[in-house]
């Protein structure tokens, strides 16, 4: 739970995915009678609202200050058992392994198992830095490589979950592509991380911002962006109508661009039929 006087919880949207009925069993195992606020599958997190006296709330941490080898423990339901926690350590930032649509993973080698999905991610503060969510399990069990969707994504999403039921996922209108060392070497830059714009899409949000194909970015509102996972997922998890700040690399030149988030086109048309 991350808001004790709203009742809202956070889980995975797969765990719910096609559920009639919800209860939440808390420490004390009550079992609390739950409605679906709104679940997002391209990101696996969903949020739940209960009703019920003495909740309390878990702090949320923040995950851009992880670092590779900072101890974490998982928390869930493994198998059933009832509330269990495992230790590990941060693994690996930034992970994208082709499990959600929009991914940016925390690995840790914390024992993710069948049951633990939904459950938080903590430090050793006891502060949520991430939601279980995935495992590599080529024998059908742990073996050490467990993924969280990171707490700062999820801040994106659970806002417009609450707001809306739904996420609105934002579009500038770029084909993109990462920054590999031949491609680095066509464009001449020293740059090593990025994501070069491979295409702009004619009267889009980009062209009108004076973006251009064969532009780096290298930032977004400041902060660096390493490839074109991470630059897909700061803008597709942007409010639309907003501006973000894109940091870009043209020719020898450094300069920011200014840039509206506009509806995907076909949310647009589905929004417009109901």
């Amino acid at each position: 739970m991350f808001d004790a006087r709203e009742g809202y919880v956070l889980t995975n949207a797969h765990v719910v995915e096609n559920a009639t009925s919800i209860e939440v069993t808390t420490k004390d195992n009550r079992q609390l009678k739950a409605k679906l606020v709104g679940r997002d599958p391209g990101t696996d997190i969903a949020v739940l609202q209960i009703s019920g006296s003495d909740l309390t709330a878990v702090p949320m941490g923040d995950s851009s200050r992880l670092q590779v080898g900072d101890f974490v423990l998982a928390i869930g339901n493994p198998f059933g058992l009832g509330q269990t926690v495992t230790s590990g350590i941060v693994s690996a930032l930034g992970r994208s392994p082709g499990i959600e649509g929009y991914e940016d993973f925390i690995q840790t080698d914390a024992s993710i198992n069948p049951g633990n999905s939904g459950g938080p991610l903590v430090d050793l503060q006891g502060r949520i830095i991430g939601i279980n969510t995935a495992i590599v399990a080529p024998s059908g069990g742990n073996v050490g490589i467990g993924f969280a969707v990171p707490i700062n994504m999820v801040r994106q999403v659970m806002e417009q979950l609450i707001s809306g039921g739904e996420v609105k996922r934002g579009h500038i209108g770029v084909a993109i592509q990462d920054l590999t060392p031949d491609i680095a070497q066509a464009l001449g830059t020293t740059h090593t991380q990025g994501a070069v714009i491979a295409r702009v899409e004619p009267g889009s949000p980009a062209e009108r911002a004076g973006l251009r194909t064969n532009d780096l970015v290298i930032a977004v509102n400041g902060s660096p962006i390493h490839n074109g996972v991470e630059l897909r997922n700061r803008v597709g998890l942007s409010k639309i109508g907003d501006s973000v700040d894109l940091t870009i690399v043209r020719g020898s030149s450094e300069r920011t661009l200014a840039v509206r988030i506009d509806q995907v086109a076909a949310q647009r048309a589905r929004v417009r039929q109901r």
